[in-house]
Order: C-alpha cells, then sequence, then structure tokens
C-alpha cells in the first residue's frame, strides 16, 4: 500500500498538508464530513489540492509530512502556489 502526501489550498488562501493511503477520499472527508475532517477547515474550507507525493511507506510520508509542516509560509507559498498559478494560466 503507498501512501501519500498532499497539500490542499483553502478558501481563505492557507495550505494545509497531511498524509493518506486515499488522498482523493481524505480530501472528501476534509470537505464533507466535519467528524472525520481535520479540525482545521472547520473556520476556513477546503477548496483543492494543489500538491500530491506518492511514498513507499508511511515513515516515509510522515517525514515528507514533517519537512513541509516546518517550512516557512512564504517557501510553502511559493512552492505550491507559484505551480498552480502558471497550470492555471496555461
Amino acid at each position: 500500500m503507498n501512501w501519500f502526501v498532499y497539500v490542499i489550498l483553502t478558501a481563505k488562501g492557507k495550505l494545509y498538508t497531511g498524509i493518506s493511503t486515499d488522498p482523493e477520499r481524505r480530501f472528501v472527508e476534509h470537505l464533507c464530513d466535519r467528524k472525520k475532517g481535520a479540525k482545521f477547515f472547520r473556520s476556513d474550507s477546503p477548496v483543492v489540492m494543489i500538491h500530491l507525493e506518492e511514498f513507499d511507506t508511511m515513515s516515509e510520508a510522515l517525514k515528507r509530512e514533517i519537512a513541509i509542516k516546518n517550512w516557512p509560509t512564504a517557501k510553502k507559498r511559493k512552492t505550491f502556489l507559484s505551480n498552480l498559478q502558471y497550470e492555471l494560466s496555461v
């Protein structure tokens, strides 16, 4: 079973990073299910998954998630949102 690290853009422009074996299902849980979704989304709705990375083990995915969460906000925005802006303009 593969693990994924994902980044979600919220309605207020914040970035949320998480891990899952099924990122599409997890996104729907964040979007629709207050009990299964992260508390983070109770005050700011998820809009779109903007980044996805695949790993062979949960350990690798957790290490990457922690690394991304420790980045300064400016680095996260530059890394993930600049790619999104490019894709939207093409």
